[in-house]
This record gives C-alpha cells, structure tokens and sequence, in this order.
C-alpha cells in the first residue's frame, strides 16, 4: 500500500497511542499526535519565527523558504517516533490492549529505553530512506535524528554503527512489523508536510534552531485541551486530521501570545514622551544606523554615554532601525540586576504601549519577578501541562483561558498564561531579563536551545555591559559569539566600559559571524567616549559616531561634579546607643547630611555593604528631626514586598515625573547604582571603584539641565554648578588606605585602592562629565592601568585581582558549551549533565531563600508578628495564597543557612510545590523580637526597620 492510500480512512493502522490521560482513560493516535507537532511547527513558522530566522535556516539547509518550512516540520513531527517502540506502548496497559495481534507478537522482550533515545535511534534509518545522507556526525541525517532526540531538552550522541544501527534496532525496539510501521508513518508524514527533497546539509545553528520549534510545538500540542477533544471524536484518517490539526495549530499559536506584529510608526515625541526631541547622539543614531544596516546588514552596535544621558532611548531606536533592515522583529533587553530590569520593564512597557498595538505581551523574567505587577496569579499555580521525557501521559492544568482580562474585561497588558513560564516568557517578541536568563543558553543544560530560539530573530539590548565579574564576562563573550553566527543584533550600552572590554565583546560576535581572529588582530572596536560603533556582522567594517555630532553632544550633556575626599575610621555600630567619635565614619555622614536635615533636599548614601547600610540607619535615626518616612533603609535584604515598595517608592518620589519631596534621605547599598532613573543633591558613597563612584554621580543633579529649579524644588543651599559627591575613604592608624575586611567581597581590593589613588586629583578640581569618564576608567579599569606598576602593594594586590580573574574565567569555561565553529556532533552541546539548579552564571551566587516568620503563644507560625496569616499548610494552594508566601521571603548566602534544623523546613504540605519545597524558615518569637536564631555560627533575625540583621560568631 502506497503512501496515498496510507492517508486514507483505514488506510493505517493509529492504534499506537502517544498521549495518554490517565484519568479518563483516554488514548490519543500517535500518528494523529506527530501530524499535530507538524501543523504547529509550520504555523509557528509563518507566524513566529522572524524573516531573519527563516532565511537562515533555508540558507543552511540549502533550499528555498518553502522547503525549509516542510523540512522542519518533517523533522519535528517525527520527534515522538520514539513512542512506537514495544516498551513505551507497554507502559500502559489500557492502550497496549488496542494494538494489532501482528505488533503484540513481535515486541519480543521489553527493553526500556526513553523516548528520546529511541526516536534518535529509529530516526537514523527513516531520514536514510527519506534521503538524508547518514555519514558522520555532521552528515544531515545523523544531525536530523540528533534534532529528534534534542527536542526534549538535550541533544545525544547517536553513533550510526552501534545503538542507532539496523541491527540493533530491529533487535532492541520491535521486528520488522514494528519497523515497517515506523517507516510508513515517516513516509505518510513528509507526505502530508510537502517534503519534495533532502537537504544536502544541515548546520549546527539550523539544527538548533529547528529543535527550539520543535520544543515550543511540543509545549503547545501536548496541552491537554489541544489533544483530548480530538481523541474522544477521532478523525477518519490522517488526510482528514491533518486539516484538523493545522487549523486547530493556527488558534493555539494565536493564544499563546507568540505570533509577531509590527510596530506602526510614531512620531519620536510620542514613542519617547519624556524627550521633546532627540539629543546629538540620539539623533546621529537616528540619521547614520539606517543608510548602514540597510547596506551591510545585521550587526553589533557599541553605545557609551555618561549616566542620564539618553542610552536607553538610542537603543530603542537602534533596535527599531534594525529591526526594519535586518528581517527581525523585536527586542530582548537584558540587564544585570532583576532591580534594574523592572526598572527597565517599565521603560520598554510603555514603549510598546506608546505604539499602541492590538496586542503586545511584554514579558519581564528574572528570579523575582512574581512580584512585579505585570504578573498574574497565575504565573505562581502549579504547571499544568507539563510531562516528563518519555511519560505522554498528561494532566489539565490550571482552569481558565489563555488570556487574562482586566477589571473591565479588556486585556491585561501583560502576558498570557502560556508565556509566563521561566523559559517560555524569553519568546515573547519583547522582553526584559536578567543577563543570566540568556547566559543559560550558552550551558549545557536542559532546553538551552530554546533559549537560543528565544535570542535569535530579533535584537538584544545589554545593558551595562561592563558590570559582570570575569566569570560571567567570559560567558557573555560565548553568548555574542553565538549571536554572531545566529545573525541577530546586538546593542551593547554601558556608561563606565573599558576600552579593552568593549574590544573582546565585539571581537567575540563578529568572530561568531565568520570572521577568523587573524582578520580581527590589530583593529579597534572601542567607540570613542561619549559615542558609537556598529561593526557590520558580514564585512567586520566599523563605522563611528560622526565626529561633529559626537562634540555637539559634549557640548550640550556637559556638566561638572565636585569630588571631595573625607578620611574616616570604619567601626561598626555594635549597640545602637554607642558613642561615636568624630573621626569615625558614622559622625562624618552625620555631619555631611546636617544641611538635608536642618533645611531639607534630597541625598543618598551608598554604603558596601548591608551592615553598614544599618549601621547608618540606625546612627541617622537617632537625631533625625523630620518625618520617620524622610529617611530611608533600601537594601536586598529586606523581605521582597517590602524591598519592592520602598523601590517603588523612592523611583516615583526621585524620578523624573516624582513630586520630589522637601527632605528624603536614601540609605542604601548598590541598589540604585545601574540604570535607575533617580535625581539627588546629595551624594555620599562609600569608597568604591570609579566606575561605581561615576555610577553614583550620575545621580547628583541629575535632571538639573531637564527641569527648571523651581520645579525640582532644589534646597536654598544647593548649586547647580558644583553638586558635591563625597567619597568616605577608609584609613589606618597611619592615614594610609585600610580596607574592611567586610568589603572584600563586594569589589577586589586592588580596585579600591587603586581609586583611592586617585582621590586627590579629583579634588584639585571638578570632575567634567562626559569629558574625563573614559580617561578615569581606564585608569583603574583598563588593561594598561598606571596603577599596575605604581608601588609594590599595588602590584602585589594586581597579581593577586589577576590571579583571581584567571581562576574565574577558567571556572567559567568550564561548563561552556563549545563555540559554533568547534561543534561536529550536537551532542558537544551537551556533554555535561547540568541542571538550571546547578549552573552558575555569576560565582558565588547560588542563594537560599528565607522566610520570616512569627510564632505564637499557641505554637502556630504565621507571616505577621501580629499572628494574623498563619502559614497555609494545605496540600494544595491558592496562586494568591503561594504569591503572599513568596512576597516575605528574601534571599541569603547559603552558608548562613547551611547549619539548620527541624525548626527550620517548610511545612510537609510545601514539599511538592516547586516554589516552596526549598524555603527555609527563620521564626521568631512575636514577643522577643530582638532574639537570634542560631543556623550553626550564624545569627539571624528580622527586624521591621533594619531588614535582616545578621551577626557571626568566631
């Protein structure tokens, strides 16, 4: 019988299952489930994928747009060929019993195998006789059935004369009626997708990206609404179901919130409401991009610009101008910290917004952001829809639609139900991250290829770019080197970027376009400061800001920062009533905030670390004569609703729209150092880096030359000419740089000296923003540092800061997988089993979350000291209720919370929740609100004003 004939009603046989709910009993038609996979792969590529990404993939598979469409398809819809195997139909007794008296008779003995090894295995032979060549591991056949297999998360190796070969499938996997089954299914099913020919090859990023669909489709058609209809009223044969499915696959990618649009044209006032028109860069940006990508194409784009400047504007429309030149839609915007990216979230929100599109998701994925507002409750329910590799059977999820309706029954601008899962939510056409959701697609673990799905296709924003430490640096390169060789653009922003650093992000992306390091030897991809560089990812050519534009732009962003330097004693607080001397660091910020005090103003003071954060809390408090709301604490460990409000608050109160109050003082560590849109007259830092000290005074004045001074409601004795940064420097006995020991951790030593060094000649006179920014960073930054070589304890400190360096970058690369160029067998991608719970993408980084929380007189645990809201101990819980948990917990270094005890777990009933199974509890007594609790030699407590106090022990 034909393949014609196969397609027909009775044509085949669909007793094979390959979904399976458990509750009902109901079976669901393999081959029905295959041509399912098929339909959504090719309606998402019509609809999903970008013109840039199709163009690739029909580029490496060498054919037209059409074939590559049927091809991908094809290639997915056989990723659950493994089902046919005696073993898996065997695991369920109920639908084992349905199949023919031909297939029982040949399953032989049961050999258990997951699914994703036995369509890998299977896929070999069938993509043979479809006319894929089957050679070596690049060979497009074996690449095609490694594509099956990584279709559930992890590509394997698949060796063509052992485990995949004729011999031992037919032996392992069922006889020939099993074989004969397969092939006819594979036959039937390039048929219904339109396969004419074979590719001649498939590339390594092809091949990654055909697995990202194929995971996606997997996600969509396995959802128990898409399958268990069509399974209780069957179609009469494949011919039939495949009409069935596609339209069935058109609706379901419609409500995932997947499908691209494009943003209509606005004028710029309108997309950028708080600029009334374009600054010199902006402009140059605007007017330059547009004649250069539309005739070399998709490349990267390098911007540096003082703090306030209007970066974050320039990208915007970068990415517009890319986006309509390069066949890619959308933008992916990634920054260090998950506090700068909801600060981000809000910016391109209100872009997209600005466009007013019918329908527009704007996603926001870090670790925290159940707590922003633009989440539902349920983003926090319980997966549904979710099965294990090689387990079909499959469970409803949550009840309710794909849509969230707002109070008057119009659309929540945020996102649907379906892309509010961790890695699902990087698909949405515009998104805001956390650097480490992208730098998980360079690792080897599980679905790193649909987070390079995710990253092709449209462009990537980076925002602070020079803010990782070397471990995470190194994976960044990797991460441009693949969206070299990927095509999408890139925009890299920074306002403190060495030029050394600049030189090896760009190199590594143009690398991964194809260009040999030899080509890239000797040449400068460092844009001069302020400005910016696009290196075109198919010539390697380099063009610059224009050099007039470029000084119009000094000119008008010009303004000057006083720098004063005060030696202090660093002593912690201890008792809070303690006598402080007037040398000490403590009496200095008083001193220094007494005009904020007396006559009012706004000020912030940044301290290193959460301790000394307190310790000026709670000295401040002492003789503050305003309101209690006038003076601050903001730090990361306070419990998250709590942090999340006070954000909230001091970025409406300093923003550029707030109503800048009379008196506020913000007592805070790094929090507010990147990309945090706020305005302070005075600012007082611990000694930092320079680049953390020029961070920070991007805040001072910082819309002095936006607003008029009666509208900033500046204090009487504040002066616009030389708004004052004072940086508290740490001595010695001997006046000599004595750095804390508590301070270690927070930037290498070797840096804070070296900005000490230069303390002195930033108070001879002011410090001119943009002009001296590069100079400064370079100094303490860059790789030719003077400081190297200045005195022997600098050097000492260098060898030291570069050893470690050395060590992180080879921890680093490590877990890496290989660039695109060294990968022969997919399975290089990965030959590590790494877990999300185990990769690191920043050392030192792998916290524990804590929960406060209050026991009674009757025993009980609950989230207030007033014992109002004990702790749901359900099996099964509300998405509010589990929101309210997360919402008081905060995150600590898990060696503070390594030595616990019973005292310390979660209730029984949280174990099986993936949010909750591994809080660890910190209770305390509503009575005793001063007692520590003991995890071994370190003593934790919650206090209401000061956060998290922590205190260890010798």
């Amino acid at each position: 019988m034909g393949v014609v004939e196969d397609g027909r009603f009775g044509g085949i046989d669909v007793c094979p299952w390959g979904e399976f709910d458990a509750a009902t009993l109901t079976a669901y038609p393999l081959l029905f489930r295959m041509i399912d996979s098929a339909a959504v792969v090719s309606e998402l590529w019509d609809r999903f994928l970008a013109g840039s990404q199709r163009a690739l993939v029909a580029g490496a598979l060498r054919t037209s747009l059409e074939d590559a469409q049927s091809i991908s398809a094809f290639v997915v819809g056989l990723q659950d060929i493994g089902m046919l195997v005696p073993y898996l139909q065997r695991s369920v007794p109920s639908a084992w019993a349905r199949l023919t008296d031909e297939l029982v008779a040949q399953a032989g003995s049961t050999v258990g195998i997951p699914r994703e090894r036995a369509s890998a295995h299977t896929g070999v032979g069938l993509f043979a006789q479809a006319g894929f060549v089957v050679a070596g591991n690049d060979s497009p056949g074996v690449r095609a059935a490694q594509v099956l297999g990584g279709c559930s998360g992890r590509f394997l190796q698949v060796d063509v004369d052992q485990g995949a070969s004729s011999a031992r499938v037919g032996a392992m996997l069922g006889g020939s009626a099993w074989r004969s089954l397969r092939e006819r299914y594979a036959r039937l099913l390039g048929h219904l997708c339109g396969v004419q020919e074979a590719p001649a090859r498939i590339s390594v990023e092809a091949a990654v990206l055909i697995a990202g669909l194929g995971m996606v489709a997997d996600r969509i058609a396995s959802r128990r609404r898409f399958w268990v209809a069509n399974a209780h009223m069957p179609s009469f044969g494949a011919y039939e179901h495949s009409g069935r499915a596609r339209a069935q696959a058109r609706e379901a990618v419609g409500v995932t919130g997947l499908a691209r649009f494009d943003l209509e044209k606005v004028p710029f006032t309108q997309a950028h409401p708080r600029c009334a028109r374009p600054n010199a860069l902006q402009a140059s940006v605007m007017e330059d991009l547009p004649r250069l990508v539309a005739g070399q194409g998709a490349g990267i784009m390098v911007v540096t610009d003082a703090t306030g400047s209007g970066k974050s504007v320039a990208a915007l429309e970068a990415a517009r101008i890319f986006n309509a030149y390069c066949g890619t839609q959308g933008l992916l915007w990634l920054l260090p910290t998950t506090a700068t990216a909801d600060a981000a979230y809000d910016i391109l929100n209100g872009y997209v917004r600005a466009h007013r599109p019918e329908r527009a998701p704007v996603t926001l994925v870090h670790s925290h952001s159940w707590l922003n507002a633009a989440y539902g409750d349920q983003f926090l329910a319980p997966p549904g829809d979710v099965h294990a590799a090689g387990d079909r059977q499959s469970t409803d999820g949550p009840a309710g639609g794909d849509h969230d309706a707002g109070a008057d029954g119009e659309e929540a601008p945020g996102p649907g139900e379906w892309l509010r899962g961790w890695d699902a939510a990087l698909l949405a056409q515009f998104a805001v991250a956390t650097v480490d959701q992208a730098l998980m697609a360079v690792l080897p673990v599980r679905f790193n290829a649909l987070r390079l799905l995710a990253l092709s296709g449209r462009t990537v924003v980076i925002d602070e770019a020079h803010a990782l430490a070397p471990f995470s640096h190194l994976q960044l390169r990797r991460l441009l080197n693949w969206l070299g060789v990927l095509g999408s653009p890139v925009v890299l922003l920074s306002a403190t970027m060495p030029a050394s650093t600049c030189q090896e992000l760009v190199r590594a992306y143009l690398s991964g376009a194809g260009h040999p390091a030899s080509a890239l030897d000797g040449r400068c991809f460092a844009p001069a400061y302020p400005g910016w560089l696009f290196a075109a990812a198919a010539t390697g050519t380099c063009h610059r800001m224009d050099a007039d534009a470029r000084r119009s732009h000094i000119v008008a962003q010009r303004r000057r920062v006083r720098v004063q330097s005060r030696p202090v004693c660093h002593r912690r607080l201890g008792e809070a009533s303690r006598m402080v001397e007037e040398d000490e660091r403590l009496a200095v910020i008083g001193e220094l905030i007494g005009p904020v005090a007396r006559e009012g103003g706004c000020a912030s003071v940044g301290c290193a670390t959460v301790g000394d954060a307190q310790d000026v809390y709670q000295y401040l408090k002492r003789t503050w004569p305003g309101a209690a709301d006038d003076l601050v604490l903001l730090h990361a460990r306070f419990p998250g609703h709590v942090r999340e409000a006070t954000m909230g608050r001091v970025r409406r109160l300093l923003g550029p729209d707030g109503p800048r109050p009379d008196r506020l003082v913000v007592v805070t560590t790094s929090l507010l150092d990147m990309s945090m849109d706020i305005d302070v007259d005075v600012m007082i830092s611990d000694l930092a880096s320079i680049a953390r000290l020029l961070q920070r005074a991007g805040r001072l004045g910082r819309f002095a030359h936006q607003r008029a001074d009666e509208e900033m409601r500046r204090p009487s004795w504040w002066s616009d000419k030389d708004p004052c940064l004072t940086v508290l420097h740490p001595v010695g006995a001997q006046g000599k740089t004595a750095i804390p020991p508590g301070w270690r951790t927070v930037e290498p030593a070797y840096l804070l000296h070296a900005t000490a060094g230069l303390l002195p000649a930033l108070e001879a006179a002011p410090l001119t923003i943009p002009d001296q920014v590069q100079e400064l960073v370079e100094h303490v930054h860059g790789s030719s540092s003077v400081f190297a070589a200045a005195t022997t304890e600098l050097r000492r400190m260098l060898e030291g800061h570069q050893s470690r360096v050395d060590q992180e970058e080879h921890l680093g690369a490590v877990h890496l997988i290989p660039a695109p160029g060294r990968v022969s067998s997919l399975a290089d991608l990965h030959r590590q089993y790494l877990t999300t719970a185990q990769a690191a993408t920043r050392l030192g980084t792998m916290p524990r979350r804590l929960l406060p929380c209050y026991r009674t007189p009757d025993g009980t645990l609950t989230l207030d000291r007033e014992g109002l809201h004990p702790l749901p101990e359900r099996p099964s819980m509300t998405a509010a209720g589990v929101r309210r948990i997360l919402q008081h917990t905060l995150p600590v270094p898990a060696a503070w919370v390594a030595r616990r005890n019973l005292a310390h777990h979660p209730p029984v009933a949280w174990r099986e929740h993936p949010l909750l199974a591994d809080l660890v509890l910190l209770p305390s007594d509503g009575a005793r609100p001063e007692r520590l609790e003991h995890f071994g030699r370190h003593q934790l407590r919650m206090d209401n004003e000061l956060g998290l106090v922590h205190r260890q022990l010798p």
